[in-house]
């Protein structure tokens, strides 16, 4: 049996056919109506409303029971545990609750109440993200600087490959960007589904509120390590993960050096658990030398077993 890796998605995954190939799996449909419960809404009809679906403070919540439904199918189908887990964004509380360093209560609550903050730390900017593909880092960050002038907010956040790096800021600077980052070599700017700037300085207005709930969640010791956006390193305790945590909300995703370490460390098989497949596509982006399939649809469970059974 190969050690593998699992990754968990973040918000901008989410797409309304999310759960059609897992709904006939008894596992999936209860941990949804299990989640249904604790968020106080009906994850399956809401999925079904796009402009719900594609809301900050349902989209946390719904990718974060998903990708455990997922997870819970995958673990029912097969005995292996990961040698490591780590999410992106909002995917780092699915790789926790995965590892059952939070339980799944504590963590629907937990990134509902964050994207409530997330929204209310925007107050009267409308926010927006993109992803640049083609510019290094140091060409994204000197274009955020040039553009980041009076109450303009763009800020590289997520850098999740060498030529894959996405920005974050209120949506009329990301507009006028786009142009600018194109005019210097990017192949393709994305505008992503998500309203807010996560993971930018606006986001400091939260960490301390974020700070407190964490204060009183319980945490327990993990069924295998999780590696942390803000650092790309795991952490054992509890007091090590809130600081993390906390800084998470306002600080750049170390998505690439995440995977890198990971590789490091001898695992070069990945499995994506949760909707899409976006990580798949960027951890291809970091090193085609590593085997990566995502689980999204549930008829690639079997491919999944047989990567880490066979390599192949």
């Amino acid at each position: 049996m190969r050690p593998y890796a699992a990754i968990f998605p973040g918000q901008g995954s989410q797409h309304r056919e999310m759960l059609l190939s897992y709904l006939n799996n008894n596992t999936f449909i209860n941990t949804l109506n299990e989640s249904s419960e604790i968020l106080k809404f009906d994850i399956v009809k809401t999925v079904e409303d796009e402009s719900k679906l594609n809301n900050t403070i349902y989209t946390q919540p719904i990718m974060l029971a998903t990708s455990i439904a997922i997870w819970r199918t995958w673990r029912e189908k097969n005995e292996s545990l990961p040698s490591y887990a780590a999410g992106h964004s909002l995917g780092e509380y699915s790789a926790l609750v995965a590892s059952q360093i939070i339980s799944l209560s504590d963590g629907l609550n937990l990134v509902s109440e964050r994207a409530k903050m997330m929204v209310e730390a925007m107050g009267n900017i409308e926010g927006s993200m993109a992803a640049i593909i083609g510019l290094n880092s140091n060409q994204v960050n000197n274009i955020c600087k040039e553009l980041s002038i009076g109450d303009n907010v763009i800020e590289a956040v997520n850098f999740n490959s060498d030529s894959q790096i996405v920005v974050a800021g209120d949506v009329d600077t990301i507009k006028k960007s786009e142009n600018v980052f194109k005019s210097t070599g990017a192949k393709i700017v994305k505008v992503l589904p998500v309203s807010v700037a996560a993971h930018t300085s606006i986001m400091k207005n939260c960490s301390e509120k974020l700070n407190k709930l964490l204060l009183n969640i319980e945490f327990k010791e993990p069924l295998f390590p999780v590696i942390h956006n803000e650092d790309a390193q795991s952490k054992i305790h509890k007091d090590d993960i809130i600081v993390s945590l906390t800084k998470q909300i306002h600080s750049s995703v170390m998505w690439s050096q995440s995977i890198k370490n990971i590789a490091k460390l001898g695992i070069d098989s990945f499995i994506e658990i949760g909707p899409g497949t976006v990580l798949t596509g960027l951890n291809k982006r970091i090193s085609k030398e590593l085997s990566v399939i995502s689980i999204s649809d549930s008829k690639l469970i079997d491919d999944a077993k047989e990567l880490i059974i066979n390599g192949n």
